[in-house]
């Protein structure tokens, strides 16, 4: 089961009206440096005879990004509470430094018992954005800033009176619809985002291919337009998915392939495909990896977690396309009855596969998925997995890798980061670089060296995708945030999926 629905514990409005005329237990609205007000923070300073002025002559703020301050009693002020946001410098408001503003709120409003704000901060200037990006973007980060994984803990840390309720503002009457619209978009995908988050969260002693398998079944179950179904072993092995089954040998967990079938069209067109590698723990295998933060290879089902995040959003905004979702659940362990490097395995596709380390096995998963997925007669295919860690030392922690061998869909894709915020940058796939991947023994090694990791595994990929249109996102550094504290699933690249099917689907968005 899920543990918790984030959706269900906030509650977001938009609405237009002047900021005296609020009664709450906190009006947000921001202040830029040096001391400078912001539009709605001058009209409360005139109402309140100057209270908020003269503080800021006085060193209280300086308007710097994320600093606060909260007041009590601001004189003719209807509102509890008054909290001043620093916004940094007028003209340098830039997408990254509002998400990070609107962060530090939710967390300072939520510390102080304000259970409910009307929240200005959405009417700020942000290049190049409008009310339904700075609104939805809003709520997404509030949902992210909230989100806690403490169903497995025995004492729960609660905030004494946490935030309930915001509203946002927007400017004009006439931008309602748009905020509305916001509003359900961003509470969609974080729906979806909180999924992925407690999937991918979960410790591998329970989520195993049987339970991402178990988590797809609920959707089929919550959603009319929804059918699952589950591959297991015998099945695989009767179709001769060789490759996948080989990576799950060593462990006792069955290998289980979920099929999450949406038909939002009404017909029978083409499907968008999503494949998510899900290896619900990586051990290496024979390859064993090092010790040292193993346990965050129970991240290594961090595609699937995403595709079944974006599956639970698509279904959510019930959008008018076809879309298929393929978690590829299996577990890579060591075992007497392991694969072995030095092993040549047949695919699906019948091309054969030289291993030269158990821990490249992510991409022996997929492309039996791959291959499997051409029976649904695709419009497009995209596979999302954690797959290398040379993605992580070119990318870090900010991008996903992308890498297409269709442009067309690759632009498409980009723009959906763009927009969402959930950014990828495309790396080349040239065809010399295929010849790292030359085996004497096999058609190909399922390694390609040291140099272009990325993107030799998704060579590799390539070589299974020739009958559709395909792009693929390595999400090794994006998937989830590494030790200490903050460690946990970002929900990564769940915005992106959602808004790429957005865009695909055609629905309003913006004016």
């Amino acid at each position: 089961m899920f543990l918790y629905e984030l959706g269900e514990l906030m509650e977001f409005n938009v609405k237009s009206g002047s900021p005296e005329k609020q009664r709450s237990a906190c009006i947000v609205v921001g202040v830029f440096e040096p001391r400078r007000l912001s539009a709605i923070a001058e009209q409360l300073d005139e109402i309140s005879e100057g209270f908020i002025s003269n503080l800021l002559r006085r060193g209280d703020l300086e308007g710097k990004s994320g600093q606060m301050l909260l007041l009590h009693h601001v004189p003719n002020i209807l509102s509890e509470r008054v909290l001043l946001v620093g916004c940094g410098k007028e003209r340098e408001l830039d997408e990254r430094q509002y998400r990070q503003i609107i962060s530090k709120t939710i967390s300072t409003l939520n510390e102080t018992g304000s259970m409910e704000a009307v929240c200005f901060l959405s009417e700020l200037h942000v290049k190049g954005r409008d009310t339904y990006w700075k609104v939805r973007q809003a709520i997404e980060a509030t949902q992210d800033c909230l989100y806690r994984f403490d169903g497995l803990k025995t004492r729960k840390v609660e905030a004494r009176r946490p935030l309930r309720k915001i509203v946002f503002n927007v400017p004009t009457r006439r931008e309602l619809p748009m905020g509305e619209r916001a509003i359900a978009h961003a509470l969609a995908v974080s729906e979806g985002v909180s999924t992925c988050k407690n999937v991918a969260n979960m410790p591998p002693n329970i989520c195993n291919p049987a339970y991402l398998a178990e988590q797809a079944k609920i959707l089929e179950t919550e959603y009319d337009n929804i059918e699952t179904e589950i591959v297991g072993e015998k099945e695989m092995e009767t179709l001769g998915m060789s490759s996948y089954l080989a990576v799950g040998r060593g462990s006792r967990n069955e290998s289980m392939m979920s099929v999450i079938k949406y038909n939002g069209a009404g017909n029978d067109s083409n499907p968008i495909v999503l494949v998510g590698k899900g290896v619900t723990f990586d051990a290496g295998g024979i390859s064993l990896k090092p010790g040292e933060a193993m346990d965050e290879m129970k991240y290594d089902m961090g595609g699937a977690a995403g595709v079944l995040g974006a599956m639970h959003a698509l279904a959510e905004l019930q959008l008018p396309i076809n879309v298929i979702g393929v978690l590829a659940g299996c577990e890579n362990m060591p075992g007497g009855d392991a694969y072995r490097p030095g092993d040549i395995l047949t695919t699906m596709s019948g091309q054969t596969v030289e291993v030269l380390n158990t821990d490249a096995e992510g991409r022996l998963v997929l492309c039996d998925a791959l291959t499997y997925v051409e029976r649904f007669d695709p419009e497009l295919v995209i596979d999302v997995a954690t797959l290398t860690g040379a993605c992580v030392v070119a990318l870090g922690k900010h991008a996903s890798g992308l890498l297409s061998t269709h442009n067309p869909l690759a632009h498409e894709l980009l723009n959906a980061s763009e927009q969402s915020g959930d950014r990828a940058w495309r790396l080349p796939l040239w065809e010399e670089y295929q010849d790292q991947l030359e085996s004497p023994f096999a058609d190909f090694t399922n390694l390609g060296g040291k140099g272009a990791g990325t993107i030799t595994a998704a060579c590799f990929l390539s070589r299974f995708t020739k009958k559709y249109h395909w792009a693929h996102l390595d999400v090794a550094g994006t998937a989830w945030r590494s030790g200490g504290k903050d460690k946990g699933s970002t929900g990564r690249p769940v915005s992106l999926l959602t808004q790429f099917l957005l865009n695909r689907s055609g629905a309003e968005q913006s004016d």
